[in-house]
């Protein structure tokens, strides 16, 4: 059986939810984050030495990064669910799109959050760290003109992996830029698997919004 293994807070939240949609038996263990660093606990540790989340095990495999699990959840018991055939041009497209939520999409939101915990804000950052951040952003926002998803207009692994990108933008963005992203988050949200995730694990801060 997976094992996801589940820091509140945190991308593990869209595993869950992946999971859920594939209709894969699995199980969550929770990890609470240290109340004043915020961290992982040492806990997470002893699944893999990085400490981090999110994490699966399927029986001798432990598998970490977003989208290395999505693949293998997808490859292995996704029956051919939410991921365009290899020989396709969608699939080429799928595997950037995979990739980048994770590389160029995540960085100037994370680079944001940190520095905004240094005494100056990270003054000297800012001009280079939001100029990422609209040209990141507005890249996602074009891409989703006239669509609902990212690969052929057809929900995929891609746009789960995309769905924290688009959860967490709205704490360092004006989402009045952003209307085709808050869409796309929105559509994500009202799914019946993204729901039945929600239920099955604490209060997520970037959750639906009521």
């Amino acid at each position: 059986m997976i094992t996801v293994h589940h820091l509140n807070h945190s991308r593990s939240q869209r595993i869950i939810w992946l999971c859920e949609e594939i209709g894969v038996d699995f199980e969550i263990v929770t990890y609470q984050r240290d109340p004043v660093t915020n961290l992982a606990p040492p806990e997470l540790e002893q699944i893999h030495p990085l400490g981090k989340s999110p994490v699966i095990t399927d029986g001798d495999h432990t598998i970490i990064e977003s989208g290395a699990i999505i693949d293998y959840l997808l490859r292995h018991y996704g029956g051919g669910q939410f991921l365009p055939a290899t020989d396709s041009n969608d699939h080429e497209q799928y595997l950037q799109w995979l990739h980048y939520g994770e590389s160029g999409a995540v960085l100037p939101l994370m680079l944001k959050l940190y520095t905004s915990k240094l005494p100056d804000g990270g003054e000297a950052l800012k001009p280079r760290i939001n100029d990422e951040l609209t040209r990141h952003l507005g890249y996602i926002e074009k891409s989703l003109e006239g669509v609902n998803w990212f690969v052929g207009n057809t929900f995929s692994g891609a746009d789960v992996q995309l769905s924290f990108i688009a959860e967490i933008a709205p704490m360092m963005y004006s989402v009045d830029k952003l209307p085709n992203l808050m869409a796309f988050r929105n559509r994500c949200h009202e799914r019946p698997a993204y729901q039945r995730a929600i239920a099955k694990t604490d209060f997520y801060a970037y959750g639906p919004k009521n």
